[in-house]
């Protein structure tokens, strides 16, 4: 017999497809929306609980203990924060009675959260153990563990360069399709090197590379000797393509017309950032060691992303351009992510074929260490050259220690005792960034108050007040440029004094990026599964040769701090005039730069003022 006190769950009814057709439309597409919002719901709260919390695969043990902890971390902060914020939250939307609402969301919250990163702590370091074995066995095999992908895999430097070079082309061709795609010419302020190459406005590199060539070839003096005026047409013709041919400098005289020296943005457009940093620093030797220094790529992103925005920010579509700007900032992210790789494969590849010899055989430790001593012994002539030997010569040390360490010693001890080390250097490295910026923040607020001050008194002063000795004991009124002038020349005075401070700035900054970009660059040098593991050990030895070599012929007591404001504004004034030349083709060795900063330090000393001009 039925029980009849027995109570039967009644499932929930769903809707098939002939109940959805018997509904109003109101209702199907309300429950429709219902059904979005809750999968927007589950999709926002799966992504807030992943950012939360460290879900991603270890690669081992350690790097499950690692997320463990950040797991765990975050919940108890979370649970903190949201014990403090609900109530308060509560409180404003709805008074004493919203405040206890919150205050009971917050306990519970403060509660369960912590425990949920407890919960997925566990689940990590279970996972991490039971990785271990697989890293362990990729580790013997060679394999290198991808961050993005959570896999162990080979990896090969010649397959990462074709990688490399490909994306580059398929980014160009892609840009070039875009520019050649839109038939429309491309408005722009003046036309004149356009017309002189024979080109569209919306011409391509590649386009305007081939018109060149052809236009040189109609007007250069030897192919018409009748012509007197062949060789200013031909001279012009390559300031047109020089122009052209460079992206900072092309946007420029599509918004502004032909440069001159008055125009601000030409001659932005004229500087390589990587020439004036190799004249600032010395770099030009160490180049292939440390490649085009990082402060040189971020300054040339920024000009270029200066002249884009000035380029393409009009009144009429402010709003439309303003979201290509954004866009193409992140592009430029993305640029300046694939130039760093693109550098660090450089610098592999570089010291790849250095210590090549040494690895095969042709040349024994003792020839080799003497050839890498002779090297550093040139460096350390250059200005910065012992400061650039002490930072290559420890990183590159360090690395190979810290490879042949976890490959030969027991349970990797010596490995792990230089990843230490390393570890240490980045962190007083970063205290050293800190305190430089600190310094230089502090000098920069002191150089605006100055020059602020100077400026309010000279604008307090009238043209009459303010006068200047003529001889025989009389004066007269100074006009208002030579009042400017002495301003200026207060300002430059003020803005000199703190030059050693950002110098300081600047080479800590260097010193970190050098680190990081031959801790990369090694990594790529010991991993490359293109030789076997005894190579790579021997690749590592003489690696460990090349950077004991740098650092033991750094000069001691030579550093950024003790540089003289003299010398710095001369390395300055000469690596602008020097980038400027290089730029209209002209060919400057970096004997002839040290040979100019010479006579420019002397130059600054014989022409220092003995007193800061004041106004009478």
């Amino acid at each position: 017999m039925e029980d009849t006190n027995t109570i039967t769950a009644t499932p929930k009814p769903t809707i098939t497809t002939h109940d959805a057709s018997t509904l109003p439309d109101e209702e199907l597409a309300k429950r429709a929306q219902e059904e979005l919002n809750m999968e927007d719901d589950v999709v926002e709260a799966r992504e807030v609980f992943n950012n939360l919390f460290s879900t991603r695969r270890p690669k081992d043990g350690f790097a499950g203990f690692s997320s463990a902890t950040k797991s765990i971390g975050k919940g108890v902060v979370a649970g903190a924060v949201s014990l403090v914020a609900q109530p308060i939250a509560g409180a404003r939307a709805d008074g004493v009675k919203g405040f206890f609402t919150g205050l009971t969301t917050g306990v519970a919250s403060a509660v369960v959260l912590p425990v949920t990163g407890v919960c997925v702590g566990a689940y990590q370091v279970a996972r991490g153990l039971g990785n271990a074995g697989e890293a362990s066995k990729a580790g013997k095999e060679g394999k290198v563990w991808d961050d993005e992908k959570r896999v162990w895999y080979h990896y090969f430097i010649d397959t990462e360069v074709a990688d490399i070079d490909r994306l580059a082309a398929e980014s160009k061709e892609g840009k070039n399709l875009s520019a050649s795609g839109n038939m429309m010419e491309k408005k722009v302020k003046d036309r004149e090197f356009y017309d002189l190459l024979s080109v569209s406005t919306n011409a391509t590199p590649g386009e305007m590379k081939k018109a060149y060539y052809k236009e040189a070839r109609k007007v250069h003096p030897d192919k018409c000797p009748d012509d007197p005026d062949a060789a200013e047409k031909f001279q012009n013709l390559g300031h047109a393509y020089q122009i052209l041919s460079n992206e900072q400098s092309r946007a420029a005289y599509d918004k502004n017309g032909k440069p001159d020296n008055q125009n601000a943005d030409a001659m932005a457009s004229e500087i390589d950032p990587a020439v004036f940093f190799n004249v600032m620093f010395g770099s030009t030797a160490v180049e292939p060691y440390i490649g085009e220094l990082w402060i040189a790529s971020v300054a040339d992103l920024m000009m270029k992303d200066m002249v884009e925005q000035q380029t393409s920010l009009s009144e009429s579509d402010m709003n439309e351009k303003f979201a290509e700007t954004v866009a193409g900032r992140a592009a430029s992210a993305e640029e300046a992510k694939v130039k760093q790789t693109k550098r660090e494969l450089k610098i592999a590849i570089n010291l790849r074929e250095k210590i090549q010899p040494f690895v095969d055989g042709n040349i024994t430790s003792e020839d080799f260490m003497t050839a890498c001593e002779e090297e550093a012994k040139k460096i350390a002539e250059g200005s910065f050259g012992s400061i650039f030997l002490a930072a290559i010569g420890f990183q590159l040390e360090i690395e190979a220690d810290e490879f042949i360490g976890m490959a030969n010693s027991f349970m990797g001890i010596e490995g792990h005792t230089a990843r230490a080390r390393k570890q240490a250097n980045f962190a007083a490295a970063n205290f050293k960034i800190m305190g430089a910026g600190i310094r230089a923040a502090s000098a920069g607020r002191k150089v605006c108050k100055e020059v602020e001050a100077v400026q309010q008194r000279a604008a307090e002063e009238s043209l009459a007040e303010a006068t200047i000795e003529t001889g025989g004991g009389a004066t007269m009124p100074k006009t208002k440029e030579q009042i400017e002038a002495e301003q200026a020349m207060l300002a430059a005075q003020q803005l000199e004094d703190s030059l050693p401070t950002i110098l300081e700035l600047a080479w800590a900054v260097n010193n970190r990026d050098i680190s990081r970009t031959i801790k990369r660059a090694c990594k790529k040098l010991f991993s490359d599964a293109g030789v076997d593991s005894d190579k790579r050990l021997e690749r590592a030895n003489a690696i460990r040769i090349v950077g004991h070599a740098f650092r033991i012929n750094a000069k001691e007591g030579q550093d950024v701090d003790g540089q003289d404001k003299d010398d710095i504004k001369a390395r300055a004034e000469v690596a602008v005039m020097t980038t400027m030349a290089k730029a209209q083709g002209q060919e400057v060795s970096e004997e002839d730069t040290e040979e100019l900063i010479k006579v420019a330090v002397a130059n600054n000393k014989a022409n220092a003022p003995t007193q800061q001009p004041e106004l009478i």
